[in-house]
């Protein structure tokens, strides 16, 4: 297979995009809000805790903490498609108990064995990756059978907003939403239950940051809005 440019596998994020990864605000109203979801989408008969997990898209590392905490693996493979990867999430790595491998790796070339993870965890990474087609085929690969994904994606109408477009840097082309996701995710051979699927439509997510509905008591209908996020917790059979 031939290697591709990392250059055109990802988008850089901007200087703002950066320090907003490190503050406290992404930790605990973005990361820590949807691994909670998460969580509680997965069913009562599948397991709780993972030996291996994979994390796409690492970036400063705080995934690495909530998952080692949460998930009590033995080793966490942390990808990421920046070559400064080690000394972005080095010391959130050392915050962990697992062991944790570094990959510094375009996620649609994934330089694992087949069925080598337990689960994967893709928390709002998808939408940085040029080739979704080719990355979603790459986590099914690397997955185990009966292997978990924990998918957290925003979607097309959130990325679009003008506030992302002025802050945040994103390849605008490929951006879907809940269903087209979904399509992806069913088309490569995940188990789609609907039980396991959480739409949450949080203020941060709005392009008017929720003002509108704060203003007027007035909420989108859920059965007709276009949504802005989507949580789900799937399975490789």
């Amino acid at each position: 297979m031939a290697k591709v440019d990392i250059k055109k596998a990802w988008v850089r994020e901007t200087k703002f995009g950066d320090w907003f990864l490190n503050t406290d605000t992404w930790l605990i109203h973005v990361l820590q809000r949807a691994l909670n979801d998460l969580q509680t989408l997965i069913p009562a008969d599948k397991p709780k805790e993972f030996d291996t997990i994979l994390d796409i898209g690492s970036g400063f590392g705080h995934s690495l903490v909530e998952l080692d905490a949460r998930f009590s693996p033995d080793t966490i493979i942390s990808l990421d498609v920046d070559p400064d990867l080690i000394n972005k999430a080095d010391v959130n790595a050392k915050k962990c108990k697992s062991n944790i491998q570094f990959l510094i790796n375009n996620a649609a070339q994934i330089d694992l064995d087949d069925h080598s993870v337990d689960m994967v965890f893709c928390h709002q990474t998808f939408h940085h990756i040029v080739d979704q087609e080719s990355a979603i085929k790459e986590i099914y690969r690397v997955l185990k059978p009966g292997g978990c994904l924990m998918f957290a994606e925003s979607c097309r109408r959130y990325i679009h907003s003008m506030v992302i477009r002025v802050l945040f840097r994103h390849p605008m082309h490929v951006q879907k939403t809940d269903l087209e996701y979904l399509s992806l995710l069913e088309k490569t051979g995940f188990n789609i239950q609907e039980q396991q699927i959480s739409r949450p439509f949080l203020w941060w997510s709005r392009a008017d940051l929720g003002l509108w509905e704060t203003l007027t008591g007035k909420a989108e209908d859920p059965r007709s809005r276009e949504e802005t996020l989507i949580n789900a917790v799937l399975y490789k059979y």
